[in-house]
Order: structure tokens, then C-alpha cells, then sequence
């Protein structure tokens, strides 16, 4: 998902500061003129009209201009340098046609525009609003992101907990082990260790916004060998990833998920086995595919486990989570992060 262009909602403070200092400046630095009302003075507004707005419209699309360059948090500083140094040079420019040139080539007086040399104390008190009120729109927004990050963390954690300890994937598990369990079995003990790595890799990654893609590989790897020593071969999970891929970030348990909704909606059987392929899209994606054969009868779903993903990464990045249904294949795209 692309950002959309950055727009400025500053009209109400445009037409209010702009009439406010045309008629400010030229009253404060001519007072005398002021007071008689001649004909000096309202030269002197109408000069003040027309710097006024070269300098605020100018300065104004500089700020749109290095607001979207610059839009993170972490470019404050490059965007501040840049508009500083943009706004030196603008006003100067500004300042010197209007004082050098239309001010000798109109009015033939020298001392025309004497007081407009003070026009970066305005272009100052302008900009210091403006990056005021965007800081404090900024927080805000970081704010609520960071709120609803907290909220869907959680809920992540409860649903994948709940769907754990669910009867249905106790009963399975248990069965399963019990199975397994003889005097020297020692597929009972692996199978166990891999159980152990699912439930301690939920408690530890719980408190996190993303973790490593190798980690998530790995818990990954624990809950598919649990669900294979169920299924046999009738399940096949296939990885194809670069070791570049390995040290980007996902959220966490968002892999398990879509394993998890895979197994729950299509048969697995040996006649038709499910197959899941994992595997990146350049290094912006990692793509989970698995073709469809769905149940006749559905497992019961309480249908935001995708949702939650998508919700999650909405609040981490603008590139958007992916669902695709078609040709036989369900295929959902999630954004590889960096830290």
C-alpha cells in the first residue's frame, strides 16, 4: 500500500496569520505612518501584503515538500536541517527581490523595505507553529498506534492460547503421546520437547511488537512437527528462504496462524494432502500458499485470527497483508520489517 502525498490542513491558520502580519509588521516598524494613516503607510502595507505571502505560501510548500521526504519520526532531524537551510535561502531571495528590486524599480526609495529585513523573525515564528502542531499531531497518532499495537498484541496472545489449549488440540496432542509412549520411546520425549518449545515460545514472544524471522522459523518448525507426528506425510511444509530473509523481522505467531487456518479448514488426508509452501518475495514479502480442499464440514472458527494479522501489520507498516484466493491456491503475503 502506497502512502498517500502528504497535505497541509493549515487553511484556518493561513487566513488568519497571513492578514495578521501583512498588517502587523508594516504597524509595529512604521507606527508614525500608522497613526496619520498617509499614504506612506498603506505603500508600506501593500509591500507587506506581498512579502507576506511570498514568504508564507513559499515557506509553506517547503514544509509539504520535506514532510514528504522526510515523513518518520526518525528523519525529525534531516527534515529540520532541510527546511532551515530551504527557508535561509527562500526568504533571503524573497526579501532581496522585493527590497533591491520592485522597491527601486516601483517606488525609487532606497528605505522602502528597511523593515522587512526583519522577515526571518516571522518566517521563525511561522515555522515554530507549524512543527509545533505537526509534533503534537505526530504524538497523537503514535500514541493511538502504540494503544492499538497493545490491544492486538493481546488479543493475538489470547486467541493463540485459547486455540492451544483448546479441548479439540489437547485431545489430539494427548492422544497422540499416549500412542507414542513405551519403556524406550524416544519419540515420546522429542514430541514432548517440541511441545514444550510451542508454549514457551508464545510466553516469551507475547510482550513483543516483531521477532526475527529466524525465531519465528523456528517455533514454526516445533508446532508443524507436532501436527506431522498426527498427520504423517499427508502434511508437507516446504520453506524457501534466503539467509538475508532470516534476520528480518514478522510479528510474532502470525506463521503459526496461517499454518494453523490451513489445517483447519482443508482436508488432510493421503489421498488429498495438504501442502504448504513458505517462501519470500524479493525482501519486502514472505509469501504462505496452500491449496485449497476445504472440509465439508468446518472446525469451529471464531474467524479473527487473519484479521488480527492484518490489523497488526497495519499499525507497523504501510504495505498492506495480502489475500489471494485463486486457481486451487490461498495465498497470503506478509511484509518482511526491519528492526
Amino acid at each position: 500500500m502506497e502512502t498517500a502525498p502528504y497535505t497541509l490542513n493549515d487553511r484556518t491558520m493561513r487566513l488568519v496569520g497571513i492578514p495578521l502580519f501583512s498588517i502587523l509588521i508594516p504597524t509595529l516598524v512604521h507606527y508614525e505612518d500608522f497613526q496619520q494613516l498617509n499614504q506612506t503607510y498603506f505603500m508600506y502595507l501593500a509591500m507587506s501584503v506581498c512579502n507576506t505571502v511570498a514568504l508564507w505560501e513559499g515557506n509553506r510548500f517547503i514544509i509539504v515538500r520535506m514532510r514528504r521526504r522526510f515523513p518518520s519520526y526518525s528523519q525529525t532531524t534531516q527534515r529540520l536541517l532541510s527546511e532551515a537551510v530551504l527557508a535561509l535561502v527562500y526568504t533571503l531571495v524573497v526579501t532581496y527581490i522585493l527590497d533591491e528590486i520592485l522597491c527601486k524599480a516601483i517606488f525609487h526609495n532606497d528605505q522602502m523595505l528597511v523593515g522587512f529585513k526583519i522577515s526571518l523573525i516571522p518566517t521563525l515564528l511561522v515555522y515554530l507553529v507549524y512543527e509545533a502542531v505537526y509534533f503534537f499531531e505526530s504524538w497523537k497518532l503514535n500514541v493511538r498506534k502504540t494503544e492499538s499495537l497493545a490491544r492486538e498484541s493481546v488479543q493475538s496472545q489470547l486467541e493463540v492460547l485459547k486455540n492451544q489449549l483448546d479441548p479439540h488440540f489437547l485431545f489430539n496432542s494427548l492422544n497422540t503421546l499416549a500412542a507414542l509412549i513405551d519403556d524406550e520411546n524416544h519419540d515420546a520425549q522429542q514430541y514432548l520437547e517440541r511441545l514444550s518449545d510451542v508454549y514457551r515460545y508464545v510466553l516469551v514472544s507475547r510482550s513483543k511488537n516483531t521477532v526475527p524471522l529466524e525465531e519465528e522459523i523456528r517455533f514454526l518448525d516445533a508446532y508443524v512437527y507436532l501436527n506431522k507426528i498426527r498427520f504423517r506425510e499427508n502434511l508437507q511444509v516446504e520453506k524457501h528462504l534466503s539467509p538475508e530473509a532470516y534476520r528480518q523481522f514478522v510479528t510474532p505467531l502470525s506463521l503459526q496462524m496461517l499454518i494453523e487456518n490451513a489445517i483447519k479448514h482443508n482436508v488432510v488426508s493421503k489421498e488429498n494432502p495438504l501442502k504448504i509452501k513458505i517462501q519470500q518475495e524479493g525482501d519486502q514479502y514472505l509469501v504462505i500458499e496452500n491449496n485449497i480442499q476445504e472440509k465439508t464440514i468446518l472446525e469451529k472458527s471464531t474467524r479473527v485470527g487473519l484479521q488480527n494479522i492484518i490489523n497488526r501489520y497495519s499499525l507497523l507498516t504501510d504495505r498492506q497483508v495480502e489475500v489471494i484466493r485463486s486457481g486451487g491456491l490461498f495465498t497470503v503475503k506478509i511484509p518482511l520489517l526491519f528492526n
